[in-house]
C-alpha cells in the first residue's frame, strides 16, 4: 500500500522542483506589445476628439492640438444637422424592432427546440442556409417585396398603411432574424427535459413554460440577442437609404 501512494521515481524530481517563473524581461515584453496595440488603438479616437474641437482653418493646416478649445462646435453641429429628431428617430426605430424580434424569434426557437413536428429539421436547414446568402444579394429583392406590400396596406388602410417613407418598412423586415433564432434555440435545446416533465405534472402548456421556465432560465442568451439587434438597428444605413425617398423629412408616425 505504502508503494502505491508514495509517487513514482520519474515524477518526484518534479514534485520537489519549484514552479520555474517566467522571466521579468518577458514579462515587460508583453506588457510593451499590448501598451503599444492600445496606444494605437486610441490615437484615431484622441485625433477625432482632438478635430473636432477645432475651428476649419486649424484643421486645414493639420494641428494636432487646437489652440482654443471650441466646445460650441458640438452645439452647432447638433442643432445644424438636426440631431435631435434623428436621435429620436433611431431610438423609436431600435425599439420597435427589438420588441418585434423577440416577439416573434422567441416563440420560433423554441417550437425548433421542444416542439416535435414534421419537417422541423428541414425548415431548420432550410432557415440556416439562409444564413449563407449575403445581404446585399437580397437587397433588392426585399425592396420589391416592401413595396409590393406597401400598396397593399395603402389600398386596404389608407396614407396610415404605407411602407415607404414610414417605420414599417424599418422595422418589420428585421423583427425576424435567423441568427438570433438559432442562437436561441441551441440555448433553449440545453435546457433538462425534467424541467418540461415537471411542468407537465403541474398542468402547464408550452406556453406557460416558455414565459415561467424557458425565458427566465434564457437571459444571457436573449440579452446577446438584444444586443446584435440593437447594434445593428442602431447602424442600418444602406437600407433606411433605399426605403426613404424624403431624407429632409422626419419619419411618419400615424400613431403620433
Amino acid at each position: 500500500m505504502a508503494d502505491v501512494i508514495r509517487p513514482s521515481e520519474q515524477y518526484r524530481d518534479a514534485l520537489e522542483t519549484p514552479a520555474r517563473r517566467p522571466r521579468p524581461w518577458r514579462q515587460w515584453a508583453i506588457y510593451a506589445v499590448l501598451i503599444a496595440g492600445a496606444v494605437l488603438a486610441v490615437i484615431p479616437f484622441l485625433w477625432m476628439v482632438s478635430w473636432s474641437l477645432m475651428t476649419n482653418a486649424e484643421v486645414t493646416v493639420g494641428r494636432v492640438i487646437p489652440a482654443q478649445v471650441m466646445w460650441v462646435n458640438y452645439e452647432t453641429a447638433w442643432n445644424q444637422s438636426n440631431f435631435s429628431l434623428f436621435m429620436w428617430n433611431s431610438a423609436r426605430i431600435t425599439a420597435i424592432t427589438i420588441s418585434g424580434l423577440m416577439l416573434f424569434c422567441i416563440p420560433a426557437a423554441y417550437a425548433f427546440a421542444r416542439m416535435r413536428f414534421w419537417g422541423r429539421n428541414v425548415l431548420f436547414a432550410i432557415m440556416l442556409a439562409t444564413l449563407m446568402i449575403p445581404d446585399i444579394v437580397t437587397l433588392i429583392p426585399n425592396f420589391l417585396t416592401v413595396v409590393w406590400i406597401g400598396r397593399l396596406s395603402e389600398s386596404l388602410f389608407g396614407p396610415a398603411g404605407a411602407w415607404l417613407n414610414n417605420w414599417p418598412s424599418l422595422t418589420i423586415p428585421f423583427m425576424a432574424s435567423a441568427f438570433s433564432i438559432f442562437l436561441l434555440r441551441q440555448f433553449f435545446a440545453q435546457i433538462p427535459d425534467e424541467l418540461w416533465d415537471a411542468a407537465r405534472i403541474d398542468g402547464a402548456g408550452h406556453l406557460l413554460f416558455l414565459v415561467r421556465v424557458i425565458v427566465p432560465l434564457s437571459k444571457p442568451a436573449i440579452m446577446t440577442v438584444v444586443t446584435f439587434a440593437f447594434i445593428g438597428s442602431w447602424n442600418s444605413l444602406l437600407w433606411p437609404l433605399l426605403v426613404r425617398f424624403r431624407p429632409t423629412s422626419g419619419v411618419r408616425w400615424p400613431l403620433a
